[in-house]
């Protein structure tokens, strides 16, 4: 196995900050790299629980189907298909500090706006061809998150035989709380995860019912990219995802971690 051993970056940043660090990273980069920019890229970051640093975020990847209830009800068959992946990209992260509601405005384009409450890994590390008894020695930590998805978009793409990015890949469609590191070795390979609208338990599962695995999720991914330090994945929906409209509050839990909570206010101007 291949290891990427490039360290977490490190930003001081309070857990309910704005989740982008600006110029001064972008200054740091071109004294390293001797090259000036044309202009400065903000970082898109998460808080980490305990910690004033912040996880910087490289990629988003996310896993589709995987839970077999959720699979049947997308028509799909859990017993035959392998593992596929999307990205979402890295500045699609909204930050929803745990302990209050944050609002979430409704997107653009869609008419059918759905949730999907899923456990993120975040890597400390990573690598090409990782097995999956090593992958979770790269995992740094922790954290609640959501794929929000445009589904009438989606469909409406899948149907044409197109990409379906502009229904999973846009602004703030990847909500998620402060990544919670690993402690004393312990993942999360069990535990309940659940999502409610206006009090209306909607979805609820265990998280040992993933098809697969996160170990096996690096795994697999390792073998398409190179994975390094800043990834993120999202490891996949229960069933019973559905849509939300303006004013509805959407409540995420996973055991053993902050709940983390959204309120879908009207479409931006």
């Amino acid at each position: 196995m291949k290891t990427n051993r490039r360290a977490v970056l490190g930003a001081a940043l309070p857990l309910g900050a704005a989740g982008l660090i600006g110029a001064s990273m972008e200054a740091e980069a071109q004294v390293a790299s001797g090259t000036r920019t044309l202009f400065a890229l903000p970082q898109p970051v998460v808080p980490i629980a305990g910690n004033e640093a912040a996880f910087p975020v490289r990629r988003i990847y996310c896993i589709g189907r995987n839970y077999a209830a959720h699979a049947r009800e997308m028509g799909s068959d859990p017993d035959r298909e392998p593992p596929f992946f999307f990205q979402k990209p890295s500045d699609a992260v909204q930050l929803v500090p745990p302990g209050g509601v944050v609002d979430h405005p409704y997107p653009p384009l869609t008419r059918n706006y759905h949730y999907e409450v899923e456990l993120v890994a975040a890597l400390k590390s990573g690598g090409r061809n990782i097995s999956a008894d090593r992958a979770l020695e790269h995992v740094y930590g922790y954290a609640v998150g959501l794929d929000m998805t445009r589904r009438d978009l989606q469909r409406g793409m899948g149907d044409q035989k197109k990409p379906w990015e502009i229904g999973k890949a846009f602004d703030r469609s990847a909500p998620i709380g402060p990544i919670h590191p690993v402690q004393d070795g312990k993942h999360f390979a069990r535990g309940a995860i659940s999502l409610a609208v206006n009090g209306q338990v909607k979805q609820n599962a265990d998280l040992s019912q993933m098809i697969w695995s996160v170990a096996e999720q690096i795994s697999r991914l390792s073998e398409a990219f190179e994975l390094m330090a800043g990834d993120i994945i999202y490891s996949g929906t229960p069933e019973n995802v559905g849509p939300v409209v303006p004013g509805d509050v959407i409540l995420c839990k996973i055991e053993g971690l902050p709940d983390l909570s959204i309120r879908i206010t009207p479409a931006q101007a």
